[in-house]
């Protein structure tokens, strides 16, 4: 018997053996797989020392590579990671705990990634290639994936996963660790439940899907509620009632695109109590604004890219014009009338996520939207500690309390 062998050329070595047998033997099952690799691994163990622990992760790398996702399943497999980042085969890098760290691993080679890439845009009947290069799509756990592809990316193939929990993040989570009081989420559980239209907006990796998906948890069980996103992430639970539409890109038969603005136009014909969108950043803000929320479709929910409420309603302006033309008095006449309440998130300095104001849409006036925040996060002075001090305090009381009223709700 030889002594040990290198580890790489082992699992290259049976891995190749694998594949050379796979092309006579058809369509094999996971366990036929994994039959096969431990077969391979006794049969090389009998030649060359393979300590246990080293055949049993020979073994699943093994499985990964073949019936997997190579060097990704294991991060996928890891709950505590919560952003993969592929840029190219050289450089993968994780997020975890809040914070992004370089792993000293690779992909064999670009055509082991592209592969991998394929095998995820497949299951998702979306197609990515030199002709299209960008893609955004989805795994069977429910995390995202962004895709981006020579030409456009000089250093790729690259490969972006958002990881997401398994089980919806509710709002008395949120509570314990500090993303939002109990007072502030008191009121806003009032708001949803008597159908205030409500806009989530927040950075890259603020939680703002997290935190729709918690405002979700308050809405009526019994509701009519259609979701429509990009790719699916929202996890509403216990609503029976529920239909959730994703969109569409064009394919190589000549398919048509199916955008967020044909699902929102499509769902306004399926009698929906409330329409979710999981994000607006185009055109669409037009019909979710215009033929949703003011339309009766009251409670609606959304969430946006932008730093501030102010900076919200302005891209929303800016959102409608790419759509339309129409005067700016108009368009600030309909986000003033069909938005009601804007709920600013942020990613602090010591990677926590909170709610920094909620603000009150008041009304259109003389040219201008009015607003009013009710309540602000105020970070406490002189605090010089890694992990953030601050509270998020009520600055003012709610002013349009018309829908509370009718609901049977008291402020």
């Amino acid at each position: 018997m030889r002594v040990q062998s290198d580890e790489k050329f082992m699992m290259d070595k049976i891995q190749k053996e694998l594949l050379d047998e796979l092309e006579y033997m058809g369509d094999l099952s996971d366990e036929k797989i994994e039959e096969l690799i431990a077969e391979k691994l006794l049969k090389e163990s009998k030649e060359v020392y393979i300590p246990l622990e080293l055949r049993i992760r020979l073994g699943k790398k093994l499985y990964y590579a073949m019936r997997r996702l190579d060097i990704l399943q294991e991060l996928l497999d890891d709950e505590s990671i919560t952003e993969i980042m592929v840029n190219g085969t050289d450089h993968i890098f994780i997020e975890k705990a809040g914070r992004i760290e370089k792993l000293d691993r690779k992909f064999e080679s670009k055509e082991k990634l592209e592969n991998i890439i394929q095998q995820i845009v497949a299951k998702c009947n979306r197609v990515v290639n030199d002709s299209s290069p960008i893609v955004d799509a989805r795994l069977l756990d429910g995390s995202r994936v962004n895709v981006v592809l020579n030409p456009v990316a000089l250093n790729g193939p690259i490969l972006t996963i958002r990881r997401f929990p398994k089980e919806a993040v509710s709002m008395e989570k949120l509570i314990s660790i500090g993303s939002v009081t109990k007072e502030a989420a008191e009121l806003l559980e009032k708001l949803v439940i008597a159908g205030y239209n409500i806009i989530i907006s927040g950075g890259t990796g603020s939680g703002k899907t997290t935190f729709l998906n918690a405002l979700s948890g308050f809405v009526n069980k019994e509701e009519r509620i259609i979701t429509i996103e990009d790719s699916a992430e929202l996890q509403l639970q216990g609503i029976d009632n529920l239909v959730r539409m994703e969109t569409k890109n064009a394919n190589t038969q000549s398919c048509k695109p199916i955008t967020i603005r044909d699902l929102i136009k499509t769902s306004l014909r399926m009698r929906p109590t409330r329409i979710i969108v999981g994000e607006v950043r185009g055109g669409e803000a037009m019909d979710m604004i215009c033929s949703a929320m003011n339309c009766g479709h009251d409670g609606s929910m959304s969430t946006i890219h932008a730093n501030s409420a102010q900076d919200a309603l302005a891209r929303l302006e800016i959102m409608i014009l790419m759509a339309v033309e129409m005067p700016i008095t108009a368009i600030r006449n309909q986000v003033g009338n069909g938005v009601d309440i804007i709920i600013q998130l942020g990613r602090m300095r010591d990677k926590s996520r909170k709610v920094l104001e909620i603000t009150e849409i008041l009304q259109y006036s003389q040219g201008e939207i009015l607003t009013k925040p009710l309540y602000i996060f105020q970070e406490e002075t002189g605090n010089e500690t890694e992990k953030l001090q601050g509270k998020l305090v009520k600055v003012g009381e709610l002013e349009h309390v018309q829908k509370l009223k009718a609901a049977g709700i008291r402020i």
